[in-house]
């Protein structure tokens, strides 16, 4: 029997975390709610860690804006953004800041459960329940693209032999670049590939990924095609 994928749910109001951890279990995921920030602090330290994130940015005390940034430092797992405030500029600093996806509040819990679904199917492609296991110390695909050594097997990205932290998006853009060097890219077929036909949204949230590349891996050989897209020239 397959287990569930685990999803930790954040959200201080307690009518809605009640609905949506009721729904979520409805449709066959394991659930651990949390209201506060603080609950969550601990619980970061733990070795069991979820296979999904869904946090709310209006918080009591820690915003969810902080969570996510904690959270991105010890993982690269799924985060979906759920808020009732500014919907773009919630939107552009989340995906910034590494999201995964964004609701705005009020939104049917289904639609929740439908992007939870979809997003988990395309981290986990095998549908394995089972959190994946740590990056193993080396593998023979490496590939040299500038300063930059690139494993696609083992989701590394490495400059002169030096980690760096990239979020699941900014690791899988890379890779689909690698894939397509020297083609120009519209920003629609960048959005199919790393987002899936279903996303619902901006192709804004193509320039803020490239963005966040670009700061983390200035030396990375993308180029913008003016009016249509990006471009990574050939090595």
């Amino acid at each position: 029997m397959q287990t569930p994928y685990l999803v930790y749910l954040v959200d201080d109001e307690t009518s809605l975390l009640e609905l949506l951890q009721s729904y979520l279990q409805n449709a066959g995921f394991q659930v651990r709610a949390f209201q506060s920030g603080a609950e969550v602090l601990p619980v970061l330290e733990e070795p069991e860690q979820p296979h999904i994130w869904i946090l709310d940015i209006m918080l009591p005390d820690i915003d969810g804006y902080e969570l996510l940034r904690l959270i991105r430092g010890k993982s690269d797992v799924p985060i979906v953004f759920i808020s009732a405030r500014d919907q773009d500029m919630d939107k552009i600093i989340g995906l910034e800041l590494g999201s995964d996806d964004y609701l705005a509040k009020p939104f049917l819990p289904r639609e929740l459960v439908i992007r939870v679904q979809k997003l988990l199917q395309r981290t986990y492609e095998k549908g394995g329940a089972a959190v994946p296991a740590p990056i193993q110390a080396s593998y023979e695909d490496w590939v040299t693209i500038g300063p930059y050594q690139i494993s696609e097997k083992g989701r590394q990205v490495k400059e002169n032999g030096n980690q760096i932290e990239l979020t699941t998006k900014e690791f899988e853009l890379i890779v689909y670049l690698l894939h397509n060097q020297g083609l120009a890219l519209n920003r629609e077929q960048i959005l199919t590939a790393i987002w899936g036909e279903d996303y619902i949204g901006s192709d804004r949230a193509v320039d803020d990924l490239v963005k966040r590349i670009r700061k983390k891996m200035p030396k990375f050989p993308l180029e913008t095609v003016y009016g249509f897209g990006y471009r990574m020239t050939r090595t």
